[in-house]
């Protein structure tokens, strides 16, 4: 039988890259799924490929007020949820000396401050023994050059996984983090930086990686999928890294 039967999940930031992977594997496993991104275009071309089993919605994480819209479109389309995977992220690149307020703000804002007010506004809409994942990196475990903000929202939500696991205890509600490390989705290109430069750092992570490779956002939904499902019900406040033995070996 499909692990996720008759399950209902919501993922943020789930249109491209390791959200959309997560999706459609949860479809496969028989759950239903809303799924958020923030670029209309995006939207609707994810409501097109996953299928009438996914309703994809418009929504700004760092925005409360889009927040409080999507839980009500996620109620009135499932009432209840099982699944909530907090997946929406950013990532800016640049040294100690040149980070900016915006550059700050604009990490803190959707890493962290939406991670935990998504959270916040869902957990009334989930049913009791449900399954929260967080999604994290492998840069909460170790420096690099150049992400210090985005490593330290990705540390502080780590940290969230076991805080808000433990409130969350009475109602049997695990909360789990999954923590990649190089993968191949669009949010390197996201960063404005020139391609030549993206191309340059692709190169230098992969020849740092022990695996000598990026991995593939199917490898993580997998991940997703095992924390999301009954198969590890006695997991709450753990993290998965997944990142090719970088973070224990390189």
């Amino acid at each position: 039988m499909a692990r996720l039967s008759g399950k209902k999940a919501l993922i943020t930031g789930g249109t491209t890259g390791i959200g959309f992977a997560t999706a459609r594997l949860f479809i496969e496993e028989g759950a239903k799924v809303v799924v958020t991104g923030q670029n209309e275009d995006r939207v609707n071309q994810a409501g097109k490929e996953l299928g009438h089993d996914a309703q994809v919605i418009r929504a700004d994480v760092s925005s409360l007020v889009d927040l409080d819209t999507m839980v009500n479109e996620v109620k009135d389309q499932f009432g209840k949820i099982d699944i909530l995977f907090i997946n929406a992220g950013v990532l800016r690149m640049g040294p100690l000396s040149e980070v900016d307020e915006e550059h700050f703000d604009f990490q803190v804002n959707v890493n962290l401050k939406g991670a935990f007010f998504t959270i916040q506004k869902v957990v009334p809409v989930m049913n009791d023994g449900s399954s929260i994942i967080i999604n994290s990196s492998n840069a909460n475990q170790i420096g690099i050059p150049g992400l210090s903000i985005y490593s330290a929202t990705k540390a502080a939500v780590r940290s969230l996984a076991r805080t808000i696991g433990t409130e969350l205890l009475d109602r049997k509600i695990r909360v789990n983090t999954v923590s990649p490390g190089p993968i191949e989705t669009p949010i390197l290109g996201k960063t404005g930086i020139p391609k030549e430069v993206a191309d340059d750092i692709a190169e230098e992570i992969i020849s740092q990686n022990p695996m000598k490779r990026f991995g593939v956002p199917e490898e993580i939904a997998k991940a997703v999928l095992f924390l999301a499902s009954d198969d590890s019900s006695y997991m709450t406040g753990e993290e998965i890294v997944i990142d090719g033995g970088a973070a224990s070996i390189g």
